[in-house]
């Protein structure tokens, strides 16, 4: 039998949208011009596509969120999809049902689409794995592992201001050692070529040999600021840390917070972002996160139009939107897409 990654199909088609790791450029170029054609949507005054028209989309969230689950149901409803939102807390999970049947009960009621929240790494590919062959899964952030989405939204950001990759440096800075969105943030920047990814923190929040995911490694915030175009500044993961790892947060933000006395060192027309929730005072200084550089709630925005583009190409396994209901004014998206040959990360934490 052949052996072909979990997030495609036998005939090489997307079916799940799990992690970045190992994704071919072509496909998340795919991605984010079909996002951009369904950036338009929203300015209609019928905020609808009937692409998914008849699916049903359970946002299976066994962590708190407030941004990623209400983009994520938007999204599913602009496609016309119809959306079910299952309290975890309240859930039979919390009697001792497996997670396993949990899916299997779901699967039970015919249901099209798994977006899954977990705080356990390898969540979102168990499901995966197990899931009904009709069934798409989008991992939505899963522990310290991956949080695909965000990332392709902050492509997506990144895109709509500086137009090419190619030529630019990129920070992502605070605690990479815990970040999911991280992670994913490096796979998608490598990926697409971009000339420097560095990465700024304290030696403690730093993961052991992340060079090897072909980034350059700064403790000084100024320094690695030097001359980059954007800066993507990381939330403080207290819920995901184990012991003192840092002396308190008013000297993280002494060191490591950003200001704009610290923006100064950056290219004069970088651009900041913040995957949310934002810290102030501890990540990121009011001033800058209000400030002319910011484009934080534009990141925001573009989460639904990634996240319809990615559910639409899941559940149709194309990157191409049919001429038959691309709503007015909507760009029509490349047809080809390079596909994934290679192994699977099943799971795993950070790095």
């Amino acid at each position: 039998m052949k052996n072909y990654n979990i997030q495609f199909d036998k005939n090489g088609r997307l079916r799940h949208f799990l992690t970045i790791e190992g994704l071919k450029r072509q496909l998340l170029v795919d991605i984010l011009d079909t996002a951009e054609s369904f950036s338009g949507v929203t300015a209609q005054s019928i905020k609808k596509v009937p692409l998914l028209r008849g699916k049903t989309v359970v946002n299976l969230f066994f962590e708190p969120s407030t941004r990623t689950r209400t983009t994520f149901e938007l999204a599913a409803k602009r496609l016309s999809a119809d959306v079910l939102n299952i309290n975890v807390t309240a859930s039979a999970t919390t009697k001792g049902e497996t997670l396993l049947d949990t899916l299997h009960n779901l699967q039970a009621m015919h249901c099209d689409m798994f977006v899954v929240r977990h705080d356990r790494g390898g969540a979102a590919h168990f499901i995966a794995q197990h899931a009904a062959p009709h069934i798409s899964v989008i991992n939505a952030g899963d522990g310290r592992h991956a949080h695909p989405t965000q990332a392709m939204l902050d492509m997506f950001t990144i895109r709509r201001h500086k137009k090419e990759f190619a030529k630019l440096n990129v920070a992502i800075v605070g605690d990479i050692l815990h970040s999911r969105v991280a992670r994913s943030q490096i796979h998608a920047l490598t990926t697409l070529g971009v000339n420097e990814v560095r990465v700024i923190g304290p030696e403690t929040l730093i993961p052991c040999e992340v060079e090897t995911l072909g980034v350059h490694v700064y403790h000084d915030l100024r320094e690695g600021l030097r001359d980059v175009d954007v800066i993507i500044m990381l939330r403080l993961q207290h819920e995901r840390m184990k012991g003192a790892l840092l002396p308190s947060e008013h000297e993280y933000f002494c060191l490591y917070g950003l200001t704009e006395e610290k923006l100064a060192y950056a290219k004069p027309d970088v651009i900041v972002m913040h995957p949310g929730p934002i810290n102030r005072g501890v990540e990121i200084d009011s001033s800058v996160a209000d400030g002319p550089r910011s484009v934080i709630l534009e990141q925001v925005t573009h989460g639904i139009a990634v996240r319809m583009a990615i559910m639409s190409m899941v559940l149709s396994g194309s990157s191409s939107i049919p001429l038959s209901i691309r709503p007015p004014g909507m760009a029509e998206v490349p047809k080809t897409q390079e596909q994934l040959s290679g192994k699977a990360n099943s799971e795993g934490e950070i790095i």
